[in-house]
């Protein structure tokens, strides 16, 4: 008999990834940047989302130039799209350069910049230069980038790329994102360059003002919502529903206790006829990425999942493998009693349960939620270009 290969044995739970739903939103957010290029940011494994899968689609929508961290994510960038333009926004690795030489990857320099010059400039390698105007982590400081300008280092090897990043663009009040946009309107006006950008995803919305020659946009390409602007009409597509099946339903009487550290109490039904509460274990954990932070307590309501498109309370702790849901106000739970709950699956994010609720609910953000996706899901793309 033939051993069954790995890759095809049953998952406690299912992701799956609309290839075509990031597409689109990248053509909106292309639309919206006006004349400005559109790049994408497909950093962390094109945000826990597969660079081999992505990248390719967002190529074929008319995606020419990304962003990614590390030179490791930019060789498999190049692989996935051979003819792209691709920066690293860690910046320049001494112990690198080969792979940024064979690989035609871009730097982002920050304050490395002699090394650099040194290293890239004999080949004419392409790089860009990040100034900090306010986010107080990466970045060269303006000052320094008009002492490079004033002493000639650059009039022969000037970086095909200028950039900046805005601290507080989800927030669109901010006084800090004018203030940015300020400073780096001036360093651009003093030191002109051939392409410019400021804009992540939320910068987007801040409007033309903040485009300049390209948007970087990351979270709203994988439908996060990416700015308290747009309150509850979040207009990217999303892009992923999470699944995990049922692996038990039991009746669990009022005055019990749920799961590790007995957290949450049972508590007789206001809306049930029975005094019983119908508590599903399902076969996803914080070892899939969904986070511990997710889970309820008698102190603290945890999350939600769904089914059949109504939303159910996470009851209890969030375990490894494990997360207990109440199904006793279910309009259907009756359907699922005497062992017909077999095969049923919980929407843990999707239609029902948004991704921006789920990471509220845990006290997080999308961009965390995203990347932190574990290996285990059997993950199905459709709608691929």
């Amino acid at each position: 008999m033939n051993n069954p290969p790995l890759d095809q044995a049953p998952a406690g739970a299912r992701l799956t990834i609309d290839l075509g739903a990031i597409a689109d939103n990248w053509r909106q957010l292309d639309a919206m940047a006006g004349a400005a290029e559109c790049a994408a940011v497909v950093k962390a494994d094109a945000y826990g989302l597969g660079i081999e899968q992505v990248v390719p689609t967002l190529w074929k929508a008319g995606c020419r130039t990304f962003f990614v961290a590390l030179p490791g994510e930019g060789i498999r960038v190049r692989k996935a799209a051979p003819e792209a333009i691709i920066y690293i926004l860690a910046g320049y690795f001494a112990d690198a350069l080969d792979i940024y030489r064979h690989y035609a990857l871009r730097p982002v320099i920050n304050m490395e910049f002699d090394a650099w010059v040194k290293a890239g400039r004999n080949d004419r390698l392409a790089y860009a230069v990040q100034l900090e105007t306010g986010m107080n982590r990466l970045g060269m400081p303006i000052s320094d980038y008009d002492k490079l300008q004033a002493s000639g280092l650059l009039d022969d090897y000037q970086p095909s790329l200028l950039i900046s990043h805005l601290a507080c663009a989800d927030t669109p009040g901010h006084a800090l994102n004018a203030l940015q946009q300020q400073r780096f309107s001036s360093a651009v006006e003093n030191h002109p360059c051939n392409c410019t950008s400021l804009a992540n995803s939320a910068g987007i919305f801040l409007g033309s003002d903040y485009h300049y020659d390209l948007v970087r946009p990351g979270i709203a390409l994988y439908g996060g919502a990416c700015t308290s602007a747009l309150g509850a009409d979040n207009p990217m597509r999303p892009v992923i529903s999470l699944a995990a099946r049922i692996l038990q339903l039991k009746a669990v009487a009022p005055g019990e206790t749920i799961g590790y550290g007995g957290a949450e109490t049972v508590r007789p039904s206001p809306h049930s006829g029975s005094n019983e509460r119908f508590v599903a274990t399902i076969a996803a954990g914080y070892a899939d990425g969904y986070l511990r932070s997710a889970g309820s307590s008698d102190q603290r309501r945890g999350g939600c999942a769904a089914w059949r498109g109504t939303r159910i309370p996470i009851i209890g702790r969030v375990s490894m493998d494990l997360i207990s849901v109440d199904l006793t106000d279910h309009p259907d739970v009756a359907q699922l009693q005497d062992g017909r709950w077999y095969d049923e699956w919980i929407e843990l994010i999707g239609p029902a349960v948004p991704l921006d609720d789920v990471a509220g609910a845990a006290g997080t953000i999308s961009y965390e939620l995203l990347t932190g996706l574990g290996n285990r899901y059997q993950r199905t793309y459709i709608n691929g270009l």
